[in-house]
């Protein structure tokens, strides 16, 4: 991965308290793992940022090496990668993704 890869992921991940890597885009998400996790993101009505890797071939490539992580969504959390979708619903259905949005005081909508 190429320096402007690294700093452009680094950037969306330092920018959004909350940040999806994923397919499409929220309101036309491109992959069912993907609106999975949205759709888990808007029913625990907490505000977050994605990244449509469709739309850059590096960002798609360069996010797998980034985190270490082989497919895509990924959530990360205050700067801490989380999971992938199977993870992220692990962790939703046991109540602890919402636990971690709280104890990180992410911004929930009002």
């Amino acid at each position: 991965m190429d320096d402007n890869t690294k700093n452009l992921i680094q950037n969306h991940i330092d920018t959004n308290e909350v940040c999806l890597f994923m397919k499409g885009t929220p309101d036309a998400p491109q992959c069912g793992f993907s609106m999975a996790v949205i759709n888990m993101l808007k029913l625990l009505e907490v505000n977050f940022g994605s990244v449509n890797v469709l739309e850059d071939q590096n960002v798609r490539d360069g996010v797998k090496t980034f985190s270490d992580w082989p497919t895509i969504p990924q959530l990360y959390i205050k700067k801490e990668f989380v999971g992938g979708c199977d993870i992220v619903k692990e962790m939703y259905e046991n109540g602890e993704l919402k636990k971690i949005l709280e104890d990180k005081k992410i911004n929930f909508k009002k």
